[in-house]
């Protein structure tokens, strides 16, 4: 698992700066606003686990796992059909405003202090277009499917760096949003599961 994140980190960098997805992660957005919703917009399979070995990475990744989420959440209160998953996103947008504020108060405790300013990498970049071309009833789906996968990769982030992360400050803050992080989670599965219809 950690051999297949380092050799992925060394190519993050390059692409979290750039403005779009290259063309292969697009057409992956394109297919999936379309309705192919069984995976994320950016990989035809589960994305490896992002561990952080330092401080620095730890705000690098935690901060890109909350824009991605600050931004997903503001297009679901958009464009999301069912009311109860606008309210899910309402719910995100808020925690993951606070968690924000958190881990640049944590990253600025560190020493020496780490400076903040989360970029997007290219799978959140491909995630968000994927759910900006959505339409109509396929936004729901996909928006879910984005989530639970984007929280099961916060929790194994932020576990693992509560447990050994280098910088207690930080440390600190993965343990504080390890169960606001959880009950996502469990949320997101639980809005995916579509409710039963009513017999006829």
């Amino acid at each position: 698992m950690g051999l297949r994140f380092w050799n992925a980190l060394a190519v993050v960098p390059a692409l979290a700066g750039c403005g779009t997805a290259d063309q292969p992660n697009q057409a992956a957005a394109d297919r999936q606003a379309r309705g192919n919703v069984a995976r994320p917009a950016a990989n035809a399979a589960a994305p490896a686990p992002a561990t952080a070995a330092t401080g620095r990475q730890y705000v690098e990744l935690a901060g890109a796992g909350d824009l991605y989420e600050i931004e997903s959440a503001r297009l679901a209160q958009q464009k999301a059909r069912r009311p109860e998953v606008r309210e899910f996103a309402g719910m995100l947008l808020a925690e993951h405003r606070r968690s924000t504020a958190a881990l640049e108060r944590a990253a600025a405790r560190a020493q020496p202090p780490i400076r903040t300013g989360p970029a997007l990498n290219a799978e959140q970049q491909a995630n968000l277009q994927a759910l900006a071309a959505a339409r109509g009833a396929t936004f729901d789906p996909v928006w879910l499917r984005q989530q639970v996968n984007a929280h099961e990769q916060a929790l194994t982030l932020v576990t693992a760096y509560a447990a050994s992360g280098e910088v207690e400050a930080l440390r600190q803050h993965a343990a504080s949003v390890a169960g606001p992080i959880q009950r996502h989670l469990a949320r997101a599965r639980e809005l995916e599961v579509p409710a039963p219809r009513p017999k006829q």
